[in-house]
């Protein structure tokens, strides 16, 4: 366990994750294994939105922008991110995709920004960044 001020290591055991989330632990990265949101997320709006208030609380910002609020999702899983798209899109949300190259870690890096309806969505899926 490390040490810090502000975060806490939480650990869950379950024979069933990789049948639940569509992936295998031992089979490489996320980007090689194209890790997606499940179908069974997809289909309960409930699922959807604690699914998008996870992904957005760990890989993503908001964040003033010339005065105005955003908020982006950033991923260098092409499959994550157009699930993520997708979903947006079926709650309501106009997105864009943009795309970025990492030298550093060689490889691309996908951005979801939300730039209209911010405040509703923060409330839709009752997200909160410090």
């Amino acid at each position: 366990m490390v040490d810090r001020i502000y975060a806490i290591d939480i650990s869950c055991y379950s024979n069933k994750w990789e049948e639940l989330l569509g992936w295998k632990a031992k089979s490489g990265s996320k980007i090689k294994q194209k890790v997606g949101v499940p179908v069974w997320i997809k289909e309960n709006i409930s699922y959807t939105k604690e699914c998008l208030r996870g992904l957005f609380q760990t890989d993503g910002s908001i964040y003033l922008d010339r005065g105005y609020k955003m908020v982006n999702f950033t991923s260098a899983d092409y499959t994550l991110i157009e699930d993520v798209k997708s979903i947006l899109e079926k709650i309501g949300f106009q997105t864009k995709i943009r795309t970025s190259y990492n030298k550093t870690k060689n490889h691309t890096k996908y951005v979801i920004r939300i730039s209209k309806n911010v405040e509703i969505f923060i409330k839709k899926i009752n997200l909160w960044k410090s």
